[in-house]
């Protein structure tokens, strides 16, 4: 079935999320605009957790990262936590100081944020953490294998500048986990929120996962490549509320959406930009399928 029986070349949709995260693994919150970048959304993910000898801290091992807030200020600063709680940190960017190693595939080095932010997030981790961001976005290539070509960079994001997921699709899988559940003589789980998959955009649509079948969108002014779908790991079975580890997504999906060897939700984007440029997308903005 080709994206024109399925969307139609030129069909219409609408944004109707735009998510940051501006620490890796940390919680991401909606906004109603974003400016775009050649790496990903301004505010996305330039900043990530290592242990003292550098290697990556994500929520797959840490769950109780997922519970911590932070929001990207001017100039590339950083608050850790809440605006208003009495505990937040507010954390310049770290720009004159020595790089230290860091485990991030195709990221040798980062800049450390300093003993104060490390102090914040070891605390409420319960073990030595280390804060550091990435200065330079350029110099990270998006990977050959997860379609990178030459000049396609990304921020601390695992695979790709962005992230999109349906509304639709989400909905389907919901009805495959109610309906797996009967079958299985169990009460239908609690829906699945789309905060699980941690993408950047949501678009609306009739039609479940008929983003995997489109090459290129343009949402608003702005035009991506879309470059795959996303395999999905065990970071989506952590409730983002209670933080608690259960069997969904993956079960559900191991089931429906299973390929390759591995379970499939949401597709990768790559802004198609002037490098020194940068659009916006918000809220509202329609989404068209142009391949």
């Amino acid at each position: 079935m080709t994206v024109s029986d399925r969307c139609g070349y030129g069909a219409v949709m609408q944004l109707t999320r735009v998510r940051i995260h501006p620490v890796k693994s940390f919680a991401g919150f909606d906004v109603p605009r974003a400016t775009v970048l050649p790496w990903g959304l301004a505010g996305d993910r330039r900043w990530a957790v290592v242990d003292p000898d550098g290697a990556s801290v994500t929520a797959r091992e840490e769950n109780a990262l997922l519970g911590l807030a932070a929001t990207p200020l001017a100039d590339d600063a950083l608050r850790l936590g809440a605006e208003h709680d009495a505990g937040s940190l507010l954390v310049a960017a770290p720009r004159d100081v020595a790089p230290v190693p860091v485990g991030h595939s195709r990221q040798g080095t980062a800049l450390p944020a300093g003993e104060a932010a490390d102090a914040w997030i070891s605390a409420r981790i319960g073990r030595p953490l280390r804060l550091v961001w990435q200065p330079d976005p350029t110099a990270r290539p998006v990977k050959p294998d997860y379609g990178g070509r030459p000049g396609d960079s990304l921020t601390l994001a695992d695979a790709s500048p962005l992230l999109l997921a349906s509304e639709a699709s989400l909905a389907l899988l919901n009805e495959f986990a109610a309906a797996d559940a009967v079958e299985r003589g169990e009460d239908a789980p609690p829906p699945l929120v789309m905060e699980r998959f941690r993408p950047n955009l949501v678009v609306d649509g009739e039609t479940a996962f008929a983003e995997e079948t489109w090459a290129r969108v343009r949402i608003g002014e702005v035009e991506f490549r879309v470059e795959g779908c996303c395999d999905r790991c065990v970071m989506t079975t952590v409730d983002p509320d209670t933080l608690v580890r259960g069997k969904e997504p993956i079960r559900t999906l191991a089931r429906h959406r299973r390929r390759e060897g591995k379970t499939w939700f949401g597709v990768r984007l790559v802004p198609v930009l002037d490098a020194s440029a940068g659009d916006t997308v918000a809220v509202g903005d329609a989404l068209h399928v142009l391949g």
